[in-house]
């Protein structure tokens, strides 16, 4: 194989060239049109724009506010739970066994499944039935 004879891996499409005559089918407007501002060049409207009305975006009343103070917990089940292998689990130790993805503020431990093994369990926060169920199964918890 030679340099000249190198081609691209998919084979490329051609580009449409308009207003090269009639037989073309996209001669004289090139396929805009009579008249008017899409056939001008730059022509057209921005994003959002009705014609000089008010427009939506604009109308529409606000509404909410984003807390730049709350506090995002990762949520961990006790099904979830049941998948880790160790004993004593952290929020470190479930990231490292793939069980969870991101660490933001900490985790917090739902009531949702059950738990089949005695578990030591470190968290920011625990729901009421988690506790219970924890604690029901043998285990400790520990409010970090």
């Amino acid at each position: 194989m030679k340099l000249g004879e190198l081609k691209p891996a998919m084979p490329k499409e051609k580009r449409t060239r308009v207003g090269r005559g009639v037989g073309s089918g996209l001669g004289k407007t090139s396929g805009r049109g009579h008249k008017g501002q899409k056939a001008r060049s730059g022509g057209g409207v921005r994003r959002g724009f009705e014609g000089g009305q008010t427009p939506l975006y604009r109308r529409l009343p606000k509404r909410g506010f984003t807390n730049i103070h709350a506090k995002k917990y990762v949520e961990v089940t006790l099904t979830m739970l049941n998948k880790s292998e160790a004993t004593d689990v952290t929020a470190e130790s479930l990231l490292k066994e793939g069980i969870i993805s991101k660490i933001n503020d900490g985790i917090v431990i739902l009531g949702t499944g059950s738990l089949d093994k005695k578990l030591n369990v470190k968290a920011k926060r625990f729901t009421k039935t988690a506790k219970e169920r924890i604690e029901a199964a043998g285990g400790k918890i520990e409010v970090v």
